[in-house]
């Protein structure tokens, strides 16, 4: 039951009316005497009274000391405890604490607990240096192109290449905060001077290097100048900023001239086509054509040394001959005529013998006669050594032919 009802309790009224009619609201005097007691309570005073021990109040009139002194009391408890508050500093891990005091770096506080002076003495800025922040060069965009501290605002990046070509190269950086203090105090906005610092090594690079090889094998190298000039840059300034990496996403002419520059590539392309086909079929034929050269001149020299040594042959073999033609000239001679007939003979398979004096001319069939005289059973081609002997057989029997020839013709001859 509500206490201002009929019948109700007046111990639950708010305003202290325990008699037997609600006499209204106390006045302010006694809600601060109250207050005081309820905070003497609290912190272990003693409350004025009679001498019998009564713990009636002492009044306290409006504008009087004891009642500017327990607001005094609560405002210094008050601030006390934001006092302490303020001095406590929980640093994450990810985190470094920049302190100030009065307005000037004094530290830096590690992770951990950490407890400094509270304001105004002192002051403390956290500053994340593991989150890795991203910043892009040559993006396409209709703002201004300039960034914040986040440094994620794209910017368009049209830039001049060494012969005079004009390319659009986008890069994608990556970095973050090593030391918080230079990243704090020393630029106004490290993020920007990142980007600007970054796109200026950019420019820098792109003007001194081809379009060719920009777009073909000089993307890493590129790629790793910039990242190493822009470090410079950022160390030179002491912006507390370290670049990570650096990606060269896209490197491509202007929109306006992208039909003719895919055509100029394909163009090379073609032509480095047909170079590899002409290196492919120079690589095929050339080696054979040394090996048929280094072929011919093994022949060549072969034949060189057989015919020199033939002729040596030749000539020690004159020279023998000559030597037995002076011991013996008629017996040389002759073996050297039935030597040459010999080998004359040997290589022709007919012989037709002319007797001096007649008419008739003699036909010897060599092959016939071979083929006679060669067993049934060995139909195979006559050997050399064969040949050798039926040609000699044939030459007895021519010579003994003509003798009887000629013996005939001067028989008849005397006749006459």
């Amino acid at each position: 039951m509500a206490w201002n009802e009929p019948g109700g309790s007046k111990d639950n009224d708010p305003w202290g009316n325990r008699g037997g009619k609600d006499q209204g609201p106390p006045d302010l005097d006694e809600v601060i005497r109250n207050i005081q007691k309820k905070l003497k309570d609290v912190f272990g005073g003693k409350g004025g009274g009679n001498d019998g021990g009564g713990d009636a109040p002492t009044p306290i009139r409006p504008g009087g000391s004891g009642g500017l002194g327990g607001i005094g009391a609560l405002v210094g408890v008050l601030l006390l405890a934001l006092a302490a508050y303020d001095s406590i500093h929980i640093i994450q891990p990810a985190e470094r604490g920049v302190v100030q005091r009065f307005g000037k770096y004094v530290d830096t506080m590690q992770p951990g607990l950490n407890f400094r002076f509270p304001r105004p003495i002192e002051s403390v800025i956290r500053v994340d240096v593991d989150r890795n922040r991203d910043v892009l060069i040559g993006y396409r965009s209709g703002g201004s192109g300039r960034t914040t501290k986040s440094a994620t605002v794209p910017s368009e990046a049209l830039m001049l290449t060494r012969d005079e070509n004009i390319v659009d190269v986008r890069f994608a950086i990556q970095y973050n905060i090593k030391s918080a203090q230079d990243y704090v105090f020393n630029v106004k906005d490290p993020d920007l001077t990142l980007r600007e610092s970054t796109e200026s090594a950019v420019r820098e690079i792109v003007g001194r290097s081809d379009m060719d090889f920009l777009l073909k094998e000089g993307r890493s190298d590129v790629v790793e100048r910039v990242k190493q000039l822009t470090q410079e840059t950022l160390d030179r300034y002491e912006a507390g900023l370290m670049v990570i990496s650096v990606n060269m996403q896209d490197a491509q002419p202007p929109t306006e001239v992208q039909h003719a520059f895919d055509d100029a590539v394909k163009a090379r392309e073609d032509q480095q086509r047909v170079i590899n086909e002409a290196e492919a079929y120079s690589n095929d034929i050339l080696p054979r054509a040394r090996g048929a050269a280094a072929r011919q001149i093994e022949e060549a020299s072969a034949y060189k040394e057989q015919v020199v040594a033939r002729a040596d042959g030749e000539a020690e073999r004159f020279t023998r001959i000559l030597t037995e033609y002076a011991k013996a000239p008629e017996v040389t001679r002759e073996r050297i005529y039935i030597e040459t007939i010999e080998e004359v003979l040997g290589r022709s398979t007919k012989v037709m013998v002319d007797v001096e004096g007649g008419n008739n001319l003699l036909y010897l069939p060599l092959d016939r006669m071979m083929d006679r005289g060669a067993s049934p059973m060995m139909p195979m081609a006559p050997t050399q050594a064969q040949m050798d002997q039926a040609a000699l057989s044939s030459l007895r029997t021519a010579e003994e032919l003509m003798h009887q020839r000629e013996g005939d013709s001067l028989r008849s001859r005397e006749r006459r």
